[in-house]
């Protein structure tokens, strides 16, 4: 059915009153998740690698400068704790200080001199080797994280081929190297009404022409063929609108570099459908088995000479 719309004060009287509230956008779509359980300390993990590497920099950088701020605190609470230090503001010593522990670098100018002085550095440094650990692990899990680098059409296109309306999504694998063991997939998903009234989402695979390659180079275009058994036969651009479609693009592989499998997606709306248009050629032969693939003509259309009427028979068109 569809969803009933909820307003921002709701969502967030209901996350306070469950003490929950969490964001997940999938696509073009944010799933706002209400009274569900608390966040985890194993979340934290999650939620570090799923940053970018700015915000990944400026966590990291805050979270030292907070520690460093903390034990200088720490070590000003007794006056004469350091030894060594330079007879200016105290504050500023005992924050290199606790910058010099922290790192476990130890220059030997400054030192603790009193028993408070000797506790908190012992702290520090133990806090320093966890957080040096713990920030070489995720910045190696980071860097050695597989990446698919696959690029999807801007578009999907609905033209026909070989006689027959086609659905047609274009995907280029943007890696030095091929993909081996590729799978292919479209998932496709409307509003059907009910005999007892209103709607319920459905969800169909696709039938691709193929769906799996031993070897994923460079650019290829997924087809499925608009026939009697697919759930877009007779489908209009009024009719994917009414019916809210999204489409889902998927392409699971294997990177041979580091042999580990690499997954990515792409989802499309019922705004991305283009009825009447085909894909440009990108590729170019040039003999002795070299082609050359132009990914800057990977989205670009063109328009066909031949319409798709609602009934999934071709038609002539008007600029023929």
């Amino acid at each position: 059915m569809k969803p009933t719309p909820v307003s921002l004060a709701e969502v967030r009287r209901r996350s306070i009153k469950s003490r929950a509230f969490h964001s997940v956008r999938a696509g073009q779509i944010e799933f706002v998740k209400v009274n569900t359980d608390a966040w985890r300390w194993r979340d934290i993990y999650r939620w570090l690698l799923g940053l970018r590497w700015p915000q990944f920099a400026v966590f990291v950088g805050t979270l030292y400068i907070a520690l460093n701020l903390l034990f200088a605190a720490l070590y000003g609470l007794q006056q004469g704790s350091i030894a060594g230090t330079t007879g200016g503001h105290w504050f500023f010593d005992c924050f290199f200080f606790s910058v010099q522990t922290l790192a476990t670098v130890g220059y030997g100018h400054m030192y603790p001199q009193t028993l408070y002085g000797h506790i908190v550095t012992t702290i520090e440094i133990m806090s320093g080797i966890f957080l040096l650990a713990v920030m070489t692990g995720l910045i190696f899990v980071r860097f050695s994280r597989p990446s698919a680098r696959v690029v999807f059409s801007n578009s999907i296109v609905i033209a026909p081929l070989n006689g027959k309306p086609t659905l047609m999504v274009r995907v280029g694998n943007e890696n030095q190297h091929s993909m081996v063991e590729a799978e292919f997939r479209i998932m496709f998903s409307r509003d059907e009404p009910l005999l007892e009234g209103g709607d319920l989402r459905y969800f169909y695979v696709l039938k691709l022409h193929f769906d799996r390659l031993t070897v994923f180079p460079a650019a290829l275009t997924l087809r499925h063929t608009i026939d009697e058994t697919s759930p877009l036969f007779g489908a209009t651009p009024e009719s994917l609108e009414s019916s809210r479609v999204l489409l889902i693009v998927s392409v699971v592989g294997i990177d041979p570099v580091i042999a580990a499998a690499v997954q990515t997606q792409k989802d499309y709306s019922w705004r991305d459908v283009r009825f009447g248009e085909r894909f440009v050629e990108m590729y170019t032969e040039h003999g002795g088995g070299r082609l050359t693939v132009d990914y800057g003509r990977l989205h670009e259309t063109e328009q066909v000479e031949v319409a798709i009427r609602g009934n999934g028979r071709d038609e002539s068109s008007s600029d023929k």
